[in-house]
């Protein structure tokens, strides 16, 4: 049974502003001009009706199922839609039984799936034969990232067009193309000025439909004389006082801030580190990940460069703990500003890679017979524990004895630099490897020459 279109013609006035103005060419479009600008390669495809499987990947108002309908139009091939949220797997294969007849009849079948993230990987495989097979051209929509989204078999079949959230100036233009537009407000002459138009289109951030969607409150919240309404400053306050921020705590939004802020800080851009910390807080993030992230960042990307920045980032875990928001919004805050201005080293990190790739290389050396524990008469006469030598029985508190297993003799794993603090443990290093050089041990080569 064919799924109910999402191009189904309906009564104009039953639907949404957005629904009643959508573009039905190419030319009318607004936005997306590295996808559809002339000579390149999406509008070729549309225009000369030459579809392959695609997927429209992108935020929510940019124009997916816009481009559908557009396609829906301009091609010669039976087009349907599917729902994710109604359609199970024995609707699919059976529309999927029909196309693969119609395909033997020489005609073609053009699938639209809007919100394609929806659909399990069950689903998504039931189509996965007949785009092999050429029975279906599959196009999906979706806001998420489609790497982690869509199944890879079925991915790699499909070329994926990225669409950008829309300018202020393009909303601007979807917005004074509705009210010229026959369906937009029939019967009704709205005046809206430019800067009301422009007030509209910031508050969108990027998305046309929340454009849209704010301007038809806006109208029907308006200064009314007979068919005449005007929506002025006055009337707009209400609706644009707070901007939706895009942000979830589980999609690839999240990953996405979370990157910026390490990265920033890292960068030692204070401000910005505070501002996608900002984001992330004013969006509903857990202040604990946050700060459990910060904890990380104060040894992956500071270190010894600096002593104190662990503390830091410690004492603001337990203050998140203890305040909650949004009260601990200032100690994150703190904590990542004096991340972002703290000296940078990641030569902890670097030392701990090395040391787990000299791991993964050797496997699992032997601990030294003198460093062992003897707690035992039988290890005792073994020999474990013989030639340990207590470094705090010394004058300089060294000792020659060997620690290192000797197929590592030599390595180094630690390498610090030269910011903050590393100077000090970089010239205790040195001093270290002099001594050793002026006392080597029975077991060193040097001692034997």
């Amino acid at each position: 049974m064919h799924q109910e279109s999402l191009f189904a013609q309906e009564n104009p006035q039953n639907t949404p502003l957005a629904n009643r103005v959508r573009p039905t060419t190419i030319d009318d479009f607004v936005g997306q001009q590295h996808l559809l600008g002339p000579g390149k390669v999406l509008r070729d495809i549309i225009e000369h009706d030459q579809l392959s499987s695609l997927i429209f990947w992108g935020p929510p108002g940019t124009g997916k199922t816009t481009l559908a309908q557009i396609i829906a139009h301009q091609t010669k091939a039976h087009f349907i839609t599917f729902s994710a949220v109604t359609s199970s797997i024995r609707d699919i294969r059976k529309i999927m039984e029909e196309a693969e007849q119609n395909r033997e009849y020489g005609e073609r079948t053009v699938c639209f799936i809007d919100e394609i993230h929806r659909f399990n990987k069950a689903q998504q495989d039931a189509f996965l034969p007949f785009v092999e097979r050429g029975s279906i051209t599959l196009i999906g929509a979706t806001t998420e990232n489609p790497s982690f989204e869509i199944n890879a078999a079925l991915l790699s079949r499909c070329r994926v067009f990225v669409l950008h959230s829309l300018t202020v100036e393009d909303i601007e233009q979807v917005l004074r193309r509705a009210l010229h537009h026959p369906n937009g407000f029939p019967g009704l002459k709205v005046h809206c000025a430019d800067d009301e138009l422009h007030t509209i289109a910031q508050f969108a951030n990027g998305d046309a439909r929340i454009a849209l969607n704010t301007l038809e409150m806006a109208v029907l919240n308006g200064q009314r004389e007979g068919q005449d309404v005007t929506v002025t400053t006055a009337d707009l306050s209400q609706l644009v006082n707070t901007k939706s921020l895009r942000y979830d705590k589980h999609d690839e939004e999240h990953y996405n801030i979370i990157s910026a802020l390490h990265k920033s800080m890292r960068n030692s851009d204070v401000d910005a580190a505070i501002y996608w910390c900002s984001r992330m807080l004013d969006g509903g993030e857990d202040p604990l990940y946050i700060a459990r992230r910060l904890v990380r960042f104060a040894s992956e990307d500071v270190g010894l460069a600096d002593t104190n920045a662990l503390r830091v980032a410690l004492n603001t875990f337990q203050a998140c703990q203890f305040l909650g928001m949004p009260e601990c919004d200032v100690h994150l805050t703190e904590c990542v500003i004096y991340l972002a201005l703290a000296p940078k080293s990641n030569a902890v990190y670097t030392a701990r890679q090395a040391a787990r790739k000299a791991i993964k290389k050797t496997g699992n050396l032997p601990v030294p017979l003198q460093i062992r524990n003897a707690p035992t008469k039988l290890m005792k006469e073994l020999h474990y524990g013989q030639g340990y030598q207590y470094a705090h029985d010394t004058k300089d508190k060294l000792t020659s004895m060997t620690t290192m297993p000797p197929e590592l003799a030599g390595q180094h794993f630690y390498q610090p630099g030269n910011q903050g603090f590393e100077p000090r443990f970089k010239n205790r290093m040195a001093q270290i490897a002099e001594w050793h050089r002026r006392h080597p041990g029975d077991d060193d080569p040097k001692a034997k020459k």
